[in-house]
């Protein structure tokens, strides 16, 4: 049989050596940390010490290549390292594959020239630089690139880049950010209206305005003005025109990237649910003996079942080759959902605990909601499934090319 959906003893070893590596070196670092009142210089060390540990124990930049210093690891087995190091606040950080830096060097990797790849991709790979990507603008729809109102204007070897963004996570302390711009008003295609920049960081006329708070409190989320900002020619990123096409290569991937952690995140929630359960007693008997509350658990376990196969069987997928945006649009908002239901249910099982900050359920809860928008709003993937449904009956008349391509 073709099918076989047992890892080879090879990444299961690794796998478990993550597993080890959060318990040896990430929590109790997070203690560390957390006893400190987050303290920026224990922070600092500690985080520091992570890093250098990752890289003594092998498990340094496990998506990029091992001419860059990676581990060199495909999709479906970054599943298996990102599902277990998102069950810890710093474990992505600390393996240098957290977001946006990780699509971005993947970005890099396949759209940089050398001389940008030297300057650019190898510091952040290091671990001695940090990016951000600059796309999202709060006058026009995060969901429609071609309606970004940046503008980039040639000017003699430069480009003049003027515009607003924000929601620009990475954007405080990072060396260089990506930047997404016009530079067309009337393209052959509509999606050739944009390309895309390298800015280095500080520079004039790229002012960080705030950070953006949220529900979940201030994460640097910035909003950034730019106004007359010099960039040369040499520093921009793929072909004119090319933005759009940059973004959407880049977002795929890293949509299945932070499915990849929130599964880590779900299977936490429903871990601490099941554990409250069996431990508290109520009208007569434990929680866990209530149906009310197994239906909970039965509903989350089925929904963290299927969000591994999705995630799992779409990163076979771009392992492969094989197109994967139906798949990554489905699996992208099946499991921010299931994220936010599973969790939830999770506080309502621990009841007023739960919802207190005693726990990490409350900051979970709060964390989790920006999944249903993130990297195309839940609407969006809707949208785009259901045309692709269509265009496959109209095309073959039936779905299966749209579910997935299964064999079944």
């Amino acid at each position: 049989m073709a099918i076989d959906f047992s890892f080879p003893p090879e990444l299961e070893q690794v796998r478990q050596q993550v597993r080890k590596f959060c318990d040896d070196v990430i929590r109790p670092a997070e203690r560390a940390i957390e006893e400190s009142g987050d303290d920026r210089k224990t922070l600092v060390e500690q985080v520091v010490a992570m890093r250098k540990a990752a890289q003594e124990w092998g498990l340094w930049l496990p998506h990029m290549p091992e001419e860059y210093g990676g581990m060199g690891l495909g999709h479906v087995a970054m599943a298996s390292v990102a599902a277990e190091v998102a069950k810890t606040r710093f474990g992505p950080f600390a393996l240098n594959a957290q977001a946006p830096d990780e699509g971005n060097m993947h970005t890099l990797l396949h759209w940089a020239t050398d001389e940008q790849k030297k300057k650019y991709l190898k510091p952040l790979c290091d671990g001695y630089a940090r990016s951000c990507f600059a796309m999202t603008e709060p006058e026009v729809a995060g969901s429609d690139p071609t309606l970004i109102q940046t503008r980039a204007v040639r000017d003699g070897d430069d480009w003049v880049i003027n515009g607003h963004k924000w929601f620009i996570s990475g954007a405080q302390g990072a060396q260089f950010a990506i930047l997404i711009a016009r530079t067309e008003d009337q393209p052959e295609v509509p999606q050739a209206v944009n390309s895309a920049f390298l800015v280095d960081l500080p520079s004039e006329g790229w002012e960080i305005v705030r950070d953006v708070a949220t529900m979940s409190g201030s994460h640097n989320h910035c909003e950034i003005r730019i106004t007359n900002l010099r960039v040369p020619d040499a520093n921009m990123l793929g072909g004119p025109g090319q933005g759009h096409r940059l973004g959407q290569a880049r977002l795929g991937p890293a949509r299945l990237a932070h499915c990849m952690r929130w599964i880590g995140q779900a299977e936490t929630a429903l871990n601490m649910m099941i554990d409250r359960a069996m431990k508290r007693f109520a009208h007569g008997s434990m929680l866990a003996e209530k149906q009310g509350i197994q239906w909970m658990i039965a509903d989350s376990t089925m929904e963290l079942y299927q969000s591994k196969l999705m995630v799992l069987h779409c990163a076979y997928k771009i392992d492969r080759g094989e197109e994967f945006r139906s798949e990554a649009s489905m699996a992208k908002h099946f499991v921010a959902n299931a994220l936010n239901r599973i969790i939830d249910r999770a506080i309502q099982v621990h009841g007023a605990l739960g919802y207190s900050t005693d726990t990490p359920l409350a900051h979970m809860a709060t964390q989790a909601r920006w999944a249903r928008f993130a990297d195309g709003a839940d609407e969006v993937h809707q949208w785009r499934i259901a045309k692709r449904a269509i265009e496959a009956f109209s095309k073959d008349g039936g779905v299966s090319a749209a579910a997935g391509g299964l064999p079944l």
